[in-house]
C-alpha cells in the first residue's frame, strides 16, 4: 500500500528539552524512507515511533551542527547491527566530509551494510528514481547548509466522460495509457495532467533564494521557525527564521500544508507560533510540530 507521510522524531533547536528531542524527521514516500537531520537521540525516537532501520533508504543532512547530525553515529551503527538488506545513500554538505567521517566511524563496530556517500556541493538534482527527483538548494547559515526537495513526476488523470465519449472502456483504457493512442484517439484527448506531489525540508537558514525555491508549490513544507517575530534580529544574527517569516514564505509559494518546527527552548507557548503564522497571512493547513507526530502528505489536487 502506498503511504506518504512525515514522522516527526524531534523538534528542538540547539538543545533538547523535557518535551522535545533533538531534530529528526522521517519521510515515508511509498516504499522508501528518507531520514532528515538525525540529531542526538534519533535512534531511540525511531523506536518510540515504530520506525525500524530497515525502513531507511536515504539519509539527508542539511548541515553539521550537532542538533542536526549527532545521531548519525547511532543510526548508522543500528543499520549495520540490524543488517539492513539494501544499500543506503547518505547526502550531506561536501564541506562537512570530515564530520561525516568522524560520525560514521565514531566507535568500533562491524560493517555489514553498504552506505553510499553522495555529498552535496551545489544546487541541483541529487537522485532520480521512478517515484521522485531529490533536489538540493543552498541555504544561508553560519556553516554551509542545504535544504532538500522531493518532486514527483507529473502523471495523467483519466477523464471518464471523455473516455465514454470516444467509446473507450475496459482493457482499452489500459492500452491507451500504455501506448499513448488508440484508434486515432490520443491520451491527451481523454485525460489531463495530474501534477506530481512536492515536499520540501528547510532547516537552519535566514531568508534567501534557496528557501523560496525549495518551498515553491509544495504540498508539504517542513520549515524551521526557531524564533518568534519579536526576536527577528536574533534570528538574522544566528541564521534562522521566525514563525512569521516561515509563514510568509509558505503563503507566497502556495504551500498547501505548512509544518513549523525547530523551536528555541526560550519559548513556553507553542500556540504562539501558530498565531504569528496566521497573522502573517498563511491560510493553508498549518501544524506546529511536536515529537512523534505523524503528518500525511496532502492528497493530490
Amino acid at each position: 500500500m502506498s503511504v506518504r507521510e512525515l514522522v516527526v522524531l524531534g523538534t528542538a533547536s540547539q538543545v533538547p528539552t523535557r518535551h522535545r528531542n533533538h531534530n529528526g524527521y522521517l519521510l515515508r514516500w511509498d516504499g522508501e524512507g528518507i531520514l532528515f537531520d538525525p540529531g542526538e537521540g534519533t535512534q531511540r525516537q525511531m523506536l518510540r515511533a515504530g520506525v525500524a532501520a530497515h525502513d531507511l533508504n536515504r539519509i539527508c543532512v542539511t548541515h553539521f551542527h550537532g542538533d542536526h547530525s549527532l545521531g548519525l553515529a547511532g543510526v548508522i551503527q543500528r543499520i549495520n547491527l540490524d543488517r539492513v538488506p539494501h544499500e543506503i545513500t547518505a547526502h550531506y554538505p561536501r564541506s562537512g566530509q570530515r564530520f561525516f567521517d568522524r560520525l560514521r566511524y565514531a566507535t568500533a563496530y562491524r560493517e555489514t551494510v553498504g552506505i553510499t556517500e553522495a555529498p552535496v556541493a551545489a544546487d541541483g538534482p541529487l537522485a532520480c528514481t521512478g517515484g521522485y527527483t531529490l533536489e538540493a538548494r543552498k541555504l544561508s547559515h553560519p556553516v554551509e547548509s542545504y535544504g532538500y526537495r522531493i518532486v514527483e513526476p507529473d502523471g495523467r488523470r483519466m477523464l471518464p466522460e471523455r473516455l465514454a465519449a470516444h467509446g473507450i472502456k475496459g482493457p482499452d483504457v489500459g492500452r491507451i495509457q500504455r501506448d499513448g493512442s488508440l484508434g486515432g484517439v490520443s491520451l491527451e484527448d481523454v485525460s489531463e495532467v495530474r501534477r506530481g506531489q512536492r515536499f520540501a525540508f528547510v532547516m537552519d537558514t535566514r531568508l534567501c533564494d534557496g528557501v523560496h525555491a525549495l518551498a515553491e508549490g509544495c504540498d508539504l513544507l517542513v520549515i524551521e521557525s526557531t524564533f518568534l517575530d519579536e526576536d527577528e534580529e536574533l534570528a538574522v544574527e544566528h541564521g534562522h527564521l521566525t514563525a512569521g517569516q516561515a509563514a510568509r514564505v509558505a503563503r507566497e509559494a502556495g504551500v498547501r500544508h505548512l509544518v513549523l518546527t525547530h523551536f528555541s527552548q526560550r519559548y513556553t507557548d507553542p500556540d504562539e507560533f501558530e498565531r504569528q503564522a496566521r497573522a502573517a497571512g498563511y491560510e493553508g493547513e498549518l501544524t506546529v510540530a511536536h515529537d512523534l507526530l505523524r503528518v500525511p502528505v496532502p492528497k493530490r489536487r
